[in-house]
Parts: C-alpha cells; structure tokens; sequence
C-alpha cells in the first residue's frame, strides 16, 4: 500500500493537491518579433543620422549654397500630427482592453486620418524643393533619411489598414487583441523616429 493510501484510508478523503509555482509568462513571440524589427530599424536610422552629423560638421557651408534652410512651420505642425497620432493609437490599445469595439474602431481611424496627412505634406514637400537627390551629399541624405521615414510611414498605414478591417470585422475583444498591440508598437517607434529626425534635419539648421 502507498503512502496516498494510507492517507485516504486515515483522512477518508483525498487532500487537495498543493499549488503550483506559477510560472513567469513570457512575452508572446509576435511582441519580440516585433521589438527585433525595431531594433534593427532604430540602428539603420541612428547611423544615417550619425553620418548626416559628420557631413554638416565636414562642411564649410551646411546646407550648401543655393538650397535654404528646411521649411520648419508648417512642418512642425505635421510633425507634431504624426508624433500625436500615438495618442489614439495608445487610446485604441486601451480601448480593446475593456472590449471596447467602437471606441477601438474610432481611435485606429483618427490616428490613420493623422498619419495619413503627414504623408500627403511630405509628398508635396518633396515637389517643392529646389534640389534632387543626386545633387550635392545634403541633397543625398536629406532625401534618404526623410524618404525612408515616408516609406515606415506608409507601411504602417497599410498595416493599420488590415488591423482596421479585423477590427470592423469583430475580431479583436478584451481577451484577444495581441495584433492590435504589436501595431501598436510599430507606430509608436515611426513616430519617434521622427522626433530625432525633425530635431537633427529641421530644427538644428534652424538653432545654429
């Protein structure tokens, strides 16, 4: 006879098994997934900045003749639409946490609408300029910088696309919304990726 016998012999019951050590729960794969795509974006636009900064310091003239200094108004405005546009992205999160369906449905919308702008600007900017991309090395990584924040942009408006129709579609609910969390990171990282460049490629030719 085993000692659980024994035990249920004597007690007349069996007694409750004790709890187990809850285990530390990782972040789901998608969280990290999308924290390396971060990370590796963050290092591609930190060296371009870095190297933007060693070519003004070379320079004896930054920009260079002929092309004034960055338009900083208007497009601090839309910097501060797209920076913004975290807010209902933050707000949608929050939302969908408390199964919130139509709140989450609205606030995706106004932070696309918000993005949405800022790419429009950024294109008819990109028209009004008085210089091409091949002309001088400030024309190259103004256009490559800036062109390649665009383009995160845009990819995260045809990501906010698809996580809008799942929305409308019912499929996210206060126990299922990992993809709505994980956009939401991807957005919040294009968002202060402009940050550091508006302040290194706008407002420090305006501060010199």
């Amino acid at each position: 006879m085993s000692v659980f016998d024994i035990e249920v012999a004597l007690d007349g019951h069996i007694a409750a098994e004790p709890p187990r050590p809850a285990h530390r729960r990782s972040k789901p794969l998608a969280w990290w997934g999308m924290m390396t795509v971060i990370t590796t974006e963050a290092m591609v636009f930190a060296g371009l900045l870095a190297a933007y900064g060693f070519l003004r310091a070379s320079a004896q003239q930054w920009p260079p003749a002929g092309i004034p200094k960055p338009e900083i108004v208007v497009t601090g405005i839309f910097s501060a639409i797209l920076v913004g546009s975290s807010l209902p992205i933050w707000l949608a999160e929050r939302s969908i946490r408390r199964g919130d369906q139509h709140q989450l449905r609205a606030w995706l919308l106004l932070a696309w609408l918000m993005s949405a702008a800022f790419v429009v600007f950024s294109i008819i900017s990109y028209r009004g300029l008085n210089f091409g991309w091949t002309d001088n090395a400030y024309a190259s990584a103004y256009y490559t910088i800036t062109g390649l924040h665009l383009a995160h942009v845009i990819v995260a408006l045809i990501l906010g696309l698809g996580v809008q129709a799942k929305a409308w579609g019912n499929r996210y609910d206060d126990q299922r919304h990992l993809t709505v969390q994980v956009f939401g990171l991807y957005w919040h990282f294009v968002g202060a990726v402009w940050v550091f460049v508006f302040s290194t490629l706008f407002l420090a030719e305006h501060l010199r």
